[in-house]
């Protein structure tokens, strides 16, 4: 026990228990404790691992406070809890923050320098363009990517204790190291051996700045300005033109159909008929599909390969051939598709290539103008483009060899058993189910793995070449489970030896890595043990809860559930906890892209975590949380409940309390049969994931106990020799035990102080409060709260002061009121300084009949 200060505050606590928490082994997970009390015993969570390129922002203070109020409480009701952290290291967001931080880029091409400087450090974007960046060998730039992210999440480590995260720190994972790539790339290998991942050569969603494959999951929609183009297709019948408009007339040359909704009867007469493109005379049919939309443009849509998702869905099902004329730089190839055939065809291709997608269309438009089909002049409007969600251009569409794992897109049979698991989910809130429901029903294609970049996890695999040195693609080399990890770009798959690496009849390892997401998808395997602690996979898994926000359940939630419907045939998790946004004041949501997001160092040191804890903690799951750093009201709310706890505590802690004390005073008793019923109403919320429910009820009557409670009895509590005074001192011991622990989830600094003054060890250690069995009437509490609200209303608008004392008090109220004031008379005669107090039956509620000050009358 600590001693209690003059004047208790909120500055330095933070540094002090952190400190304590670490040296006690606070929130250490007990192996022990937990093989014997089993899997039932354990609280485990499945903690969502922050990207660590940059700085954490507001959203992950609200969202991992969520977690951490859940966790405290399970810790307090006497589970063993399983709280790890996970530091989400690989990705494009990291290699990004790399080349802008050091100055450099990667090239695969140039040899590995050992005393390779970086130009600079810190840098703030001025190296984002390639021309500027130092080129580096792979090696290297892996080197610089592990350096800055272990400088990362050391930062994030020190802010995550600040904020109070409950972790156990000994229980960090990260996405990159060893035994990170053997675990993913194990569960890898098992999807190979079971089928359930493929390659294969297919159109594919393109970021050409990252120069990468992209997910559907990974996409988001934009606004962007365009312009129609309207444009002459001739018919080859001679029988005139047919003009489509269109938004993409670069892409002229890629031409492979024409296509229109099989009921319009505009076009009906020219199906299975054909067209030559203008400029590139390459004949295309007109083809009937049921996506094209009549209303749109001219009713008629030019195919190509490939200008947008559509397109891809055409040339599919209407079995089309494959023109692709744009590279993986977005620039138009020198290889003109074997369709162009004419000399004028091939000249006017040529002005294109090597052009970006900007260019090209630009020329094409005046190619088009000059030869008289573009007709009348391009309109402009605004729709909606498809974009990588970290990039800045948007996405083109290349054919590229890329690896895939199977989602239920193809396969009824897998999704409707990802629908069944999600509905076996207890969500937090229940409506987040269908958003899960909503994209999985909705997915298009099976999951792209494979990435073209450097940091993160080999796909492990080797292609035996054949007499020519080309890859065979139906010879692909896998390792066997007990190599892993291995690295195909410096390993040697087995049967071979190095020198025959990149030879024909040799092999060759594979370059791309996994999408942060292949990995990030295993996290309840990675955190909890799979395949390499079987005890521990025993204990934690599947894991009680996955929380996360809402904008990542189309990708981390649902691929995790698909790794562990694939390998387990079960859910990951038994409840998923989803927090909502954080907005700015104009209800915008935060978001780097936005230049919108607060960072919370300056509002942690500024008002106090417990203060920040609050304001999290004050919004429910699901629900999007408004945050204004200029004025954080209800973080300033916070920080007054948090003083308030610990001036409270020191208050009440100075009344001693008698051995052999017992509830004898009927305000007493009245005052904890009211806190037994928020005990109750606190816990059911807990457990059901309501955190801002129990907060509101027990911050609702630690007001009523410091505003009222106590100003009723401090006049009893102080004196020794009345009769109630134990009564009173006992009361306040037991009521301010039971509200630290109903408030430490939440304000975990000030909790553990005032808990410190009087009792041993952690309040966050302590047992969860239980009901008392008070026997008494909370209506009792009620009405002497209601009677003091009056007393102090008739003084203020007296314009007296409070301790003014009372000449004579007559309260009139119903006979139940009446009874119960009688009860609690003593306590009102003391704190309102009253001389003559007289209880009248008769009205239904309690009104002031008549008072009379000592110095004045009212």
């Amino acid at each position: 026990m600590a001693h209690i200060p003059d004047k208790p505050a909120l500055e330095g606590l933070e540094q002090k228990w952190d400190s304590v928490w670490s040296e006690r082994g606070t929130y250490l997970f007990d192996r022990e404790a937990a093989k014997t009390r089993g899997r039932d015993g354990v609280y485990s969570v499945d903690t969502p691992p922050p990207t660590a390129s940059g700085s954490l922002h507001i959203g992950h203070v609200f969202s991992f406070t969520h977690t951490d109020l859940k966790v405290r409480f399970e810790r307090m009701r006497g589970k063993t809890v399983f709280y790890p952290m996970g530091w989400d290291d690989n990705g494009l967001p990291t290699e990004r923050r790399v080349q802008n931080f050091y100055g450099v880029r990667c090239d695969p091409s140039l040899p590995y320098d050992p005393d390779f400087t970086p130009p600079f450090e810190g840098g703030d974007n001025k190296s984002s363009r390639a021309a500027d960046q130092k080129p580096i060998s792979r090696r290297n730039f892996i080197e610089l990517c592990e350096r800055l992210t272990v400088e990362d999440e050391k930062h994030f480590e020190a802010l995550f204790r600040q904020l109070g995260l409950s972790v156990d720190w000994t229980q960090t994972y990260r996405t990159i190291s060893d035994e990170t790539i053997r675990t993913s790339q194990l569960a890898f290998v098992r999807n190979l051996e079971r089928g359930e991942a493929y390659q294969a050569l297919a159109p594919t969603l393109w970021d050409i700045d990252f120069r990468t494959a992209i997910a559907q999951a990974e996409l988001e929609d934009r606004e962007q300005q365009a312009a129609y183009h309207r444009i002459a297709f001739h018919r080859t019948d001679g029988g005139g033109d047919i003009h489509i408009e269109t938004t993409r007339p670069e892409l002229l040359a890629a031409c492979v159909a024409l296509v229109a909704h099989p009921d319009d009867e505009r076009y009906q007469p020219f199906f299975g008929s054909t067209v030559r493109t203008p400029l590139f005379e390459v004949e295309v049919p007109v083809l009937a599909h049921p996506l094209a939309q009549q209303d749109k443009g001219s009713g008629i849509a030019m195919i190509c390969t490939f200008g947008d998702v559509t397109d891809i869905v055409w040339w599919r099902e209407l079995d089309l051939p494959n023109r692709t004329i744009l590279g993986e730089d977005g620039r138009v190839t020198a290889d003109v598709p074997e369709a162009i055939v004419t000399d004028a065809a091939k000249a006017a291709y040529a002005e294109l290539v090597g052009k970006t997608v900007f260019s090209a269309k630009k020329r094409v438009v005046e190619l088009l103008r000059e030869s008289g089909e573009l007709i009348g002049e391009p309109r402009p409007f605004s729709h909606v483009v498809k974009f990588y969600e970290k990039g800045d251009r948007p996405m083109e569409i290349v054919s590229t060899r890329q690896w895939y794992v199977r989602n239920g897109a193809r396969d009824e049979a897998l999704r409707d058993r990802l629908i069944e698991l999600g509905a076996e989910l207890s969500w937090h809130p229940d409506f987040m189910r269908v958003r899960y429901e909503n994209w999985t029903n909705g997915l298009t294609g099976d999951w792209l793995v494979s990435r073209q970049r450097f940091f993160g996890v080999p796909i492990p695999v080797w292609y035996a070449l054949d007499e020519n040195g080309e890859r065979d693609y139906e010879r692909v080399l896998i390792p066997a489970e007990e190599r892993l990890p291995v690295d195909p770009t410096v390993d040697v798959p087995a049967g071979y030896t190095a020198d025959q690496r990149g030879v024909p009849g040799g092999f060759d390892g594979e370059r791309d890595i996994f999408d942060t997401w292949a990995t990030s998808s295993l996290t309840p395997q990675l955190a909890g043990g799979w395949e390499r602690d079987p005890e521990l996979w025993s204990l934690v898994a599947p894991f009680d809860v996955r929380p996360q926000g809402q904008d990542i359940i189309r990708t981390w939630l649902f691929s995790t559930m698909l790794r562990s419907a694939l390998e387990d045939g079960r859910a990951p998790w038994r409840d998923a906890a989803i927090s909502g946004f954080i907005v700015d004041p104009d209800r915008k949501k935060m978001s780097k892209s936005k230049g919108n997001v607060v960072t919370p160092a300056d509002i942690l040191a500024g008002h106090g975590t417990d203060a920040v804890r609050y304001w999290a903690a004050s919004s429910r799951l699901g629900a999007d949380a408004a945050f204004d750093p200029q004025n954080p009201t209800q973080v300033k709310i916070g920080r007054r409940l948090a003083i308030k706890v610990l001036n409270a505590a020191k208050f009440v802690l100075s009344f001693p309390v008698p051995e052999d004390a017992e509830i004898t005073h009927a305000l007493d008793a009245s005052m904890l049969a009211t806190l037994d019923q928020v005990v109750r109403d606190a816990t059911r919320a807990y457990e059901a994931y309501d955190h801002a429910r129990a907060l509101e009820v027990t911050e609702a009557f630690f007001w009523t106990f410091c505003d009222d409670y106590l100003e009723l009895v401090k006049e009893r509590a102080y004196n020794q020799t009345d009769v109630g005074q134990a009564s009173a001192a006992l009361a306040l011991r037991l009521a301010l035990s039971t509200l630290l622990r109903l408030l430490a989830p939440v304000l975990a600094f000030a909790a553990e102080e005032a808990w410190s003054w009087f009792e041993d060890g952690s309040v966050h250690t302590a047992s969860w409060p239980e009901p008392l069995g008070a026997d008494g009437d909370p209506a009792v509490l009620v009405a002497a709260s209601a009677a003091l609200v009056g007393i102090r209303r008739a003084k203020t608008e007296a314009k007296a002061s409070q301790k003014t004392p009372v000449a004579t008090l007559v309260l009139r109220a119903d006979d139940a009121t009446i009874a119960r004031l009688r009860l609690a008379e003593g306590d009102l005669r003391a704190v309102g300084r009253i001389e003559q107090l007289e209880l009248l039956d008769g009205g239904s509620e309690l009104v002031i009949d008549r008072i009379e000050l000592a110095a004045q009358e009212s």
